[in-house]
């Protein structure tokens, strides 16, 4: 597991005047794995809350495809991942209350999960509104990516290749920028009563001083994202919820908190 905060490299953000860094510790190549089990744990300790919110996350991306198919805009495929990438931080919030509950001991329930995001209302709301931002920003640029497209061409695989190849490399850019920004924002929040820019800070630090893990942590939700997507949103039902509890678990191995961990 991860170092102890007295072996832990210097912070990648001091002295900032913007707002409090919180410190990280220094992670290893296997953290994420071991997030992963914990995760897998949570899951099986709330298997019908799981399963509620596993649905829940199926449920979205397949709207999203479903308003693809009937606008027969093909080309808002691309973008319609990130989004589901960009929002699915925040709707996480429920997931972080169950691990919380259970690392407490307590029993998690669906109604407390929902108040969850009431916590620390106007920063987790702060942080909806900013990736809501980004997702906007993002879409304006994949219009803008569209509109490139003649009019005149088929929409067939070669002629879509050089769009979508495009629209993948600024939305993988657009998808670490998020994941820079927000990927402990929310349970910081939660955890904390601090402001949006501390938590945004304390993750941006904690990513960057851990670089390797922390893009390992990340090509793990994105193929959990890719799995989702071939198995026709399935595999979003069991994935998407795991990937919320080790997240959380993630968390608490990578910043410091005001109590011990109570499991692991």
């Amino acid at each position: 597991m991860s170092q102890s905060f007295k072996d832990a490299p210097q912070n990648a953000i001091t002295g900032s005047r913007i707002a409090r860094v919180i410190p990280c510790k220094q992670l290893s190549l296997s953290d994420p794995i071991a997030w992963l089990k914990l995760g897998f744990q949570d899951a099986m300790r709330a298997p019908i809350l799981t399963l509620v919110f596993g649905v829940f996350f199926a449920a979205i991306p397949w709207f999203i495809t479903y308003l693809v198919e009937l606008t027969g805009w093909h080309l808002v495929i691309m973008p319609a991942i990130v989004c589901f990438m960009l929002i699915g931080p925040f709707l996480a919030a429920g997931l972080y209350d169950i691990s919380w509950e259970l690392e407490k001991g307590h029993k998690p329930s669906l109604w407390h999960s929902i108040k969850a995001v009431k916590r620390n209302a106007v920063n987790e709301w702060g942080l909806g509104i900013l990736l809501m931002v980004l997702m906007i920003f993002w879409l304006r640029i994949a219009s803008l990516i569209h509109a490139l497209y003649p009019p005149y061409l088929d929409e067939n695989y070669a002629n879509l290749l050089p769009f979508l190849a495009l629209g993948g490399v600024i939305g993988a850019g657009f998808t670490l920028l998020v994941f820079f920004l927000s990927a402990f924002t929310q349970p910081i929040l939660m955890e904390r009563k601090v402001d949006l820019a501390t938590a945004v800070l304390s993750s941006m630090n904690t990513v960057w001083s851990n670089k390797i893990p922390m893009l390992f942590w990340a090509s793990i939700i994105f193929m959990a994202v890719l799995i989702g997507f071939a198995t026709q949103f399935f595999g979003f039902i069991i994935l998407m919820p795991i990937i919320g509890y080790a997240t959380w678990h993630g968390y608490i191995d990578s910043i410091e908190v005001k109590r011990k961990r109570l499991y692991a």
